[in-house]
């Protein structure tokens, strides 16, 4: 019994990592919160279900982010910058005419801003990353996003 825990305990001891997982390797994590008011003219697209906007403001995320209500009081939010690339001066992703959708400008890339899914994915043996997610809330006519 006494060999069993000790096993155990060191098969448990091996297995943590202490240092924090990037979520993805081109990404930095960065930490910040930006309340979007839906009574404003910039974000009121946001109070109709399918609708998103683009919010580039300084120190929210890497290139910004993009918002999309999503129905029900829910919302999705996601890093602007290409997430299979570093950032460069084109990796900042264009929101298609459907506004639902995003393209990265350096390789035409498409995403879905409802799941973060790379949409036209290469059939290569090179890995590849969906969008970068971050935690979004609502409270009123405040939507909180965050990471």
């Amino acid at each position: 019994m006494k060999t069993l825990f000790t096993l155990l305990a060191v098969f448990l001891l091996l297995s943590c990592d202490s240092g924090r997982t990037n979520r993805n390797p081109y990404l930095q994590e960065i930490s910040f919160r930006i309340d979007l008011n839906l009574n404003l003219p910039s974000y009121s697209a946001l109070k109709n279900t399918g609708n998103a906007v683009y919010v580039g403001s300084q120190g929210v995320g890497t290139k910004g982010i993009f918002v999309i209500n999503t129905g029900f009081d829910s919302f999705m939010a996601f890093e602007a910058s290409c997430p299979n690339h570093e950032p460069s001066s084109c990796s900042t992703m264009i929101l298609d005419d459907d506004k639902q959708n995003v393209t990265c400008p350096c390789e035409d890339y498409k995403y879905n801003l409802f799941t973060g899914q790379f949409l036209n994915r290469p059939d290569d043996d090179n890995r590849y990353h969906d969008m970068l997610f971050y935690s979004s809330s609502i409270n009123g006519n405040i939507v909180t996003v965050r990471n």
